[in-house]
């Protein structure tokens, strides 16, 4: 019995420095080898100092900036709070959020359902070129910009389908507000 118990923690120990240590460990080592950027959390820098995550929504809340979805991870893109809303069509809460939601961006066109509604995780850093191309009346306006240049600049930074045919074409709110800010 005694080298049945001892045999069984040799092997738990074995198996947690294994499986706990040296294999995460290894491919934590192989992903910063092999895919640096995607290791780091695909990190924005600006000036040698990082401002963001190409994988996580920033709140912008100005005018002048395109916004992104609306955040179900607790106030602004929290990730420690991440997770959707689990809210059923028949919530009332639900309905009640998005028609507020509808009535602060409309502007006597449809609203984007993305604008509207948060994403499953909370945390989505993009939205459809049409969300992007929707709110770019709002932005010349604010900007005193031409609405020309601004439907250039979403069309440049549309993402198309991975591998040409996964998921729907996106732009990145943060990539697209940065070159925003770029246009003189």
């Amino acid at each position: 019995m005694k080298k049945h118990i001892i045999t069984a923690c040799l092997y738990t120990a074995i198996t947690a420095i294994l499986l706990g240590v040296v294999y995460p460990l290894g491919i934590t080592i192989l992903a910063k080898a092999f895919f640096p950027k995607q290791a780091s959390g695909q990190l924005i820098v600006d000036n040698g100092q990082a401002i963001g995550s190409r994988l996580i929504g920033q709140p912008f809340d100005s005018p002048t900036y395109f916004h992104g979805r609306p955040s179900a991870a607790g106030v602004g893109y929290d990730a420690t709070t991440s997770s959707g809303s689990n809210l059923g069509p028949t919530s009332q809460y639900l309905v009640d959020r998005i028609h507020a939601s509808v009535q602060q961006e409309s502007s006597g066109i449809p609203v984007p359902i993305d604008l509207v509604t948060a994403s499953a995780s909370g945390l989505d850093p993009d939205i459809s070129p049409a969300a992007a191309m929707y709110q770019i009346p709002r932005i010349a306006r604010e900007r005193h910009l031409s609405r020309t240049v601004l439907q250039q600049l979403v069309i440049q930074h549309i993402q198309p389908r991975q591998f040409g045919l996964l998921g729907e074409p996106t732009v990145n709110v943060l990539a697209l507000n940065l070159a925003l800010d770029q246009i003189k």
